[in-house]
């Protein structure tokens, strides 16, 4: 039976396939699900096309407290909706349909539920159709290729109700080894780049204050981050059997203060306070520095009654990549925001 569907994966558990890869480290990638269907273990990689062999993981930078996932400035930007990448071996697909008596995604947007349906197509020759477009004809193979060099070669798509992820129809093909398909959506340094985006954690956006409680109205509340938690984050993405890979590097340029009601003034002006070459930013608080107006901080004009202000605190971060053969580029900044509650009271008078 032939699955053609806007969103749906076919998970079964297999043991003993070749090309398995590995988890990657510390922040998932290979052998994780990339899209919301199943478990997250290198076994179900092969049943589905919502998951993604790349392996992601952090090569230098801080790793521990609090961290999340940066968010594009570019709101209109987005990571590649799908690509195809090598899944198979010709023995390992035969073990896969043998294993599985047939029963698989074939493409992001279809499955087969069969073993007569992959023998008809990748052991005895029988043409198909590609999900594409033109529904073109997808010659068949012999004996799935065995013996020859090279890989099966599937779509995938991070998250397969993306209407985007239709362009990368075609239904699973051979490419000789050592070679990246030249056809649209086959993967590049950059595909890896931007795969490798959404996984880069940054730290939790905690900045130091002084008053740390309590904000007196028309007094300066001093703001700073201490060296050594905000430094460059660098992420590799590899794709096995392709030879392909990039690192993309976020280095943080900004910190960004809203006071949270218009009732404020920034310092500086514009609420952006960049960072130094030590990874700091501000100047921490020392006694008498009260009347002082701080490099980095924020003055309140009214004083909260009963209801605090929200000071949202967000780093911007560059984030560039290199990858195969010298390629290199920019993507969109990331910003990672934190919010906390902020008291204002008035000025304490005695009357005498």
């Amino acid at each position: 039976m032939r699955s053609r569907r806007a969103a749906t994966a076919a998970i079964v558990s297999l043991t003993g396939l070749l090309l398995a890869s590995t988890p990657a480290e510390a922040i998932g990638g290979g052998g994780t699900n990339t899209g919301s269907h199943g478990g997250t273990k290198d076994k179900n990689i092969y049943a589905s096309a919502t998951y993604s062999r790349i392996k992601v993981r952090q090569v230098s930078g801080p790793t521990g407290g609090k961290r999340g996932r940066i968010s594009s400035v570019d709101v209109n930007w987005k990571p590649p909706a799908c690509w195809y990448e090598p899944v198979f071996t010709g023995e390992g697909l035969k073990n896969f349909v043998d294993r599985t008596d047939g029963n698989g995604d074939v493409g992001i947007h279809e499955a087969w539920f069969g073993k007569e349906l992959w023998t008809d197509h990748y052991r005895d020759g029988k043409p198909e159709t590609n999900f594409d477009d033109a529904f073109s004809t997808a010659e068949g193979y012999k004996d799935y290729n065995i013996g020859k060099n090279g890989y099966f070669w599937r779509s995938v798509a991070p998250d397969d109700t993306d209407p985007d992820s239709w362009d990368c129809g075609r239904i699973m093909f051979w490419q000789d080894a050592g070679e990246i398909p030249r056809i649209p959506h086959a993967p590049t340094p950059k595909t890896l780049a931007e795969y490798a985006y959404n996984q880069v954690q940054v730290p939790d956006t905690e900045t130091e204050l002084k008053p740390s409680t309590k904000s007196t109205v028309n007094l300066p509340t001093w703001v700073w981050l201490d060296q050594g938690t905000f430094r460059d984050i660098k992420v590799r993405a590899e794709l096995p059997g392709t030879g392909l890979w990039a690192e993309t590097t976020a280095k943080p340029v900004s910190l960004h203060l809203d006071p949270g009601t218009e009732d404020a003034e920034t310092y500086p002006a514009s609420g952006d306070c960049t960072f130094k070459d030590d990874g700091s930013i501000g100047t921490p608080y020392a006694k008498g520095d009260a009347d002082r107006t701080p490099p980095c901080g924020i003055r309140y004009l009214r004083a909260t009654s009963g209801t605090p202000y929200h000071l949202k605190a967000s780093v911007t971060w560059k984030i560039t990549w290199v990858g195969t053969g010298g390629a290199e580029g920019d993507l969109p900044d990331g910003t990672f925001e934190t919010t906390q509650d902020m008291d204002v009271q008035e000025i304490q008078s005695v009357n005498r």
